[in-house]
């Protein structure tokens, strides 16, 4: 069964902004100075990559006359469990007291001592 150039367009289009937002989390990974900056790069990219690549996914499989419904419950899945997840590590830093290198702003009154 044969495509239409044009789904095939919008699919590679769509696979090429995906892994461009996965490219840019990877990097983040590694670029980025503390724990709390690092956790954006994973939860930003797995949501915006993995959806570009999902979508180009269930837009072929629209064309070749499948539902779609693995790709909706992956989507689901993926929107989900990031957010979740990335809340989840940043209480357990914060729990863990793990220091940050993002300055404080100046109008925050002065932070309790540790202890109290």
């Amino acid at each position: 069964m044969e495509l239409n150039s044009i789904i095939e367009w919008a699919a590679a289009i769509l696979i090429v902004i995906g892994a461009f937002f996965l490219l840019v989390g990877a990097i983040g990974m590694v670029r980025l100075p503390d724990f709390y900056m690092r956790l954006h790069a994973p939860t930003k990219s797995s949501t915006l990559g993995v959806g570009g690549v999902l979508l180009a996914s269930l837009l072929l499989g629209w064309a070749q006359g499948r539902p779609g419904l693995a790709e909706l419950l992956i989507t689901l899945f993926v929107f989900v469990t990031a957010p979740v997840s990335a809340n989840l590590l940043a209480q357990a830093a914060l729990h863990l007291r793990l220091p940050s290198r993002a300055e404080e702003p100046e109008d925050l009154p002065p932070s309790v001592p540790p202890g109290r």
